[in-house]
């Protein structure tokens, strides 16, 4: 194999790179082209065109970069038919985009840690994603939803506080509460609302009756809480060690698949007799290693929040 190209793509790192399987044309000289797609640590997504013809040879162009994730991103993959792109990230979310308009479709947060994998179904419907969390979950669309592109302007806000009732609403059907829509928009629940409800609240004031749906409710808001809480600290959740509840600054990815300042762990596991700090369960190993992905992630994230 010979290399053709060789292009500076992303600050401090490319983590994944995928093709589209489907031909674009240009439009204007009848050629077509292949889309490829890269990430990297800079939090970016960058669209590339790329043609390779016997006549013309090879040829690499920028075309566009895809904005949402706010930490490096760790995959990204083309649907089958190449409408779609998903992409992966440190900050623990899922964003599936139009390709054709880069808007973006949905959406997804159940991940509890980094995102480092995801892939589409040849023919069908479904998403896979995988996360440190040690999940990989399974998606279906709705093809009447993705036929239909949201603007950046229908996208919730990012501070919770300043979400409206609208917005309220999307978040509820986007955690599978939809039935839950027309009680809250009666009782008028904007954001700030949201996060000030208590079991109480919603078993007295809003009457919802099933335990069952409650638990889920105040589970999903104590998310919300909790990414407040990281929003206003300004560090993000993932660069806080378990033990410490500080900024780490030598990762380490302990065998309970969790990542701890080294040192608090090393110290924890010659006390606490190889416990995990986060399930309380007996370490099957005591090995400990270098988390050099999300050290980089880290010392980006320093260096662009402490200026």
């Amino acid at each position: 194999m010979r290399c053709l190209h060789s292009e500076k793509a992303h600050d401090l790192g490319i983590t994944c790179c995928d093709f589209s399987s489907q031909l674009v044309s240009d439009g204007e000289q009848d050629l077509q082209f292949f889309r490829l797609a890269s990430c990297g640590q800079d939090c970016q997504i960058k669209i590339w065109v790329v043609s390779f013809t016997h006549g013309l040879g090879f040829e690499l162009k920028y075309k566009s970069t895809l904005s949402g994730h706010c930490a490096p991103v760790l995959a990204c993959a083309f649907s089958h038919n190449g409408q779609m792109l998903v992409s992966g990230s440190v900050d623990k979310s899922v964003i599936v985009y139009d390709t054709n308009s880069e808007n973006i479709l949905c959406t997804l947060t159940q991940h509890t840690r980094y995102v480092t994998t995801c892939a589409f179904a040849p023919n069908i419907l479904l998403l896979a994603t995988g996360s440190m969390d040690k999940t990989v979950n399974i998606w279906q669309f709705d093809p009447e939803t993705l036929c239909q592109a949201r603007s950046a302007e229908d996208q919730p806000k990012q501070f919770i506080e300043d979400w409206s009732e609208d917005d309220v609403s999307t978040w509820l059907c986007a955690h599978d509460l939809k039935d839950l829509v027309g009680i809250f928009k009666m009782n008028n629940i904007d954001g700030r609302e949201l996060l000030n409800l208590t079991k109480e609240s919603l078993a007295d004031d809003l009457k919802v009756e099933s335990l069952g749906l409650r638990s889920k409710v105040l589970r999903k808001i104590e998310e919300l809480r909790t990414k407040v809480k990281t929003l206003s600290s300004g560090i993000p959740d993932e660069f806080i060690c378990p033990i410490t509840r500080e900024l780490m600054k030598d990762p380490v990815i302990a065998s309970d698949g969790y990542s701890y300042e080294k040192e608090a762990m090393e110290n924890w596991i010659s006390k606490k007799k190889r416990t995990s700090p986060m399930t309380n369960l007996v370490l099957p190993s005591v090995v400990l290693i270098p988390n050099r992905t999300l050290k980089m992630a880290i010392n980006r994230w320093l260096e662009t929040h402490q200026k």
